[in-house]
């Protein structure tokens, strides 16, 4: 194609003056907006917000920079990053790519709104349209004329050089799609006309932080529509665009990407087994692995709006025959021979130690290495990802031999190997933090299959948090969820998952989102409605403030 050449030739100047040029204009600080801050959109949320500006047929090919999490999230790791020059190049490559598909003859009937009068010339009034039409949804705001207008003379003047309409409309949507407004959430101060003297994020910047809460994805017109109108600084208004987005299909697509985020599934990318131990742990269970717990908690938190605290000890879950065969459970399989596994509900006995999510491989197989279990990973993993706890990380100088060697007689069982680890004064303050729990695991091996014996000795789950004994795998279950940090500490990911940072715990708005939450029975609705009806949820960070007062 005649613009891929094209592009290639003007990438450098592209690259650097349309991209220096929107950072200009999206810092700048007019008299109704006193300052900014940014959240880089992740992955997913890049993902899926092509997904529902375009439509499914673009496909996203291409390389991301990795996202970073930090306390716990990489939603929150997102408020602290960049783009580096490598970064923005493959994000300049995922814009031409994309680009190319919406211009393309199969999508351009579907995707642009009019047609050039003639193809081999610019079409200023088309392109104009195409342009304002996508910036709005893809900056998640209404472009200024000289937004349009800069990316109408470029659209132009490709078109001028290449002699085709839609190779200049693809250079145009690209100078979009690599612009600062599109891939960071640029948070905006206006004044407060209700409050003068003080500050208040801008419509637009509410809208993004409540759609991506809620759909992990961008603000649609409808919702664009309501910040326009300043509908969001009210009450009743906000509370009406809450409601629609709760009540919506898309609902579960945050879902799934909050519970992804908190649960580290991420990590699961560079997971691998032991094929020769494990040989039924294949890429393809790994997959469903994932989509088994997503599915579950779908399942249990919006379809039956069950009690988050229940998550632990549910026995309905969904399985495909792959995974029935991991676990060691009987599973009729009915799907055809070449066709992707069928997913089939399942309900286990209420007493059965595989119930809830701690048992599945999307957790025991997450937190283990790739030959053996680690009781002190799992624990570790408990403690940090559902209780919101820190623990330390080991010594430099930690001796590890004794508890790696699986094949020394002397240690039968992993339990057996970690007393002899703990022995070591360094390692034992760490290790009663997380052994205790993590051993309560060790009927589920490295893969997350199910098992009773070690090295033919019977496997020890007995013991105890806070006092709180246990000697079954079930009896932590219903430990853990009676502690008051799970679901403190679900309440606390999921703000920081909408706005990038962690709730500031000694407050009266913070204080109420928690009784919300409570008062429903730990309902994960009415805690995403608690939180994004909440004036907290939509204050400005303190360095927006500081430097709105340092204006003034």
């Amino acid at each position: 194609m005649k613009f891929i050449l094209m592009r290639a030739a003007i990438t450098c100047l592209c690259l650097s003056w349309a991209w220096c040029l929107s950072v200009v204009t999206a810092m700048a600080a007019p008299d109704a907006q006193a300052s900014t801050t940014w959240i880089k959109l992740t992955t997913k949320q890049y993902q899926q917000s092509i997904r529902d500006i375009f439509g499914s047929s673009i496909v996203v090919t291409g390389r991301f920079e990795p996202d970073h999490r930090d306390q716990g999230l990489l939603a929150v790791g997102a408020s602290r990053a960049g783009v580096s020059d490598a970064g923005l190049e493959m994000y300049d490559g995922l814009a031409r790519n994309i680009s190319g598909q919406i211009v393309s003859e199969r999508n351009r009937t579907t995707l642009i709104p009019c047609s050039p009068k003639k193809t081999n010339v610019s079409d200023d009034a088309c392109a104009k349209r195409v342009i304002a039409d996508a910036g709005r949804l893809l900056f998640r705001r209404a472009l200024t004329k000289d937004e349009v207008q800069l990316q109408v003379d470029i659209a132009r003047n490709v078109t001028k050089a290449t002699g085709d309409f839609y190779d200049g409309l693809a250079a145009a949507l690209s100078n979009l799609l690599i612009s600062p407004d599109f891939l960071f959430r640029f948070q905006r101060l206006e004044a407060d006309r209700s409050h003068p003297g003080k500050y208040r994020l801008d419509g637009y910047s509410k809208a993004a932080n409540l759609s991506f809460f809620l759909w992990n994805s961008t603000p649609d017109d409808q919702l664009l529509a309501a910040a326009e109108r300043g509908e969001l600084h009210t009450a009743a208004g906000l509370q009406r665009q809450v409601d629609r987005l709760l009540s919506s299909p898309n609902l579960e697509t945050g879902v799934r990407a909050f519970f992804l985020d908190m649960l580290g599934f991420d990590k699961f990318e560079t997971l691998s087994k032991d094929a020769n131990f494990f040989p039924r742990f294949t890429v393809k269970v790994k997959e469903e692995a994932q989509e088994q717990t997503l599915r579950t908690i779908v399942d249990h938190l919006l379809v039956r709006q069950g009690d988050y605290r229940e998550l632990l000890t549910t026995p309905q879950t969904f399985l495909t025959a792959s995974l029935a065969a991991l676990y060691g459970l009987p599973l009729a399989d009915l799907t055809d021979n070449g066709q992707p596994d069928r997913w089939y509900p399942y309900r286990y006995a209420d007493d059965d130690p595989r119930v809830g999510l701690l048992a599945q491989a999307s957790f025991v197989a997450l937190h283990s290495p790739s030959g053996r279990t680690s009781p002190t990973d799992r624990g570790k993993a408990l403690r940090e990802v559902l209780l919101c706890q820190t623990v330390p990380p080991p010594p430099a100088n930690v001796e590890f031999q004794s508890l790696e060697d699986i094949s020394n007689p002397k240690f039968k069982t992993t339990r057996d190997r970690l007393t002899a680890h703990r022995s070591d004064a360094v390692c034992a303050g760490c290790h009663r933090i997380t052994d205790p729990i993590g051993l309560a695991l060790e009927n589920f091996d490295s893969s997350g299959g199910f098992r009773t014996t070690e090295n033919g000795a019977a496997i020890d789950t007995s013991g105890d948090i806070r006092g709180k004994k246990f000697d079954k795998p079930r009896e932590l279950y219903t430990v853990l969820s009676t502690e008051p940090s799970l679901t403190s500490c679900v309440a606390k990911r999921a703000y920081g998952f909408g706005t990038g940072r962690m709730p500031p715990e000694k407050d009266e708005h913070w204080a109420a989102i928690l009784e919300r939450f409570k008062s429903s029975n730990y309902n994960m609705v009415a805690l995403l409605e608690a939180i994004a009806t909440s004036d907290l949820f939509y204050s400005p960070p303190e360095k927006l403030l500081q430097a709105a007062a340092s204006k003034e």
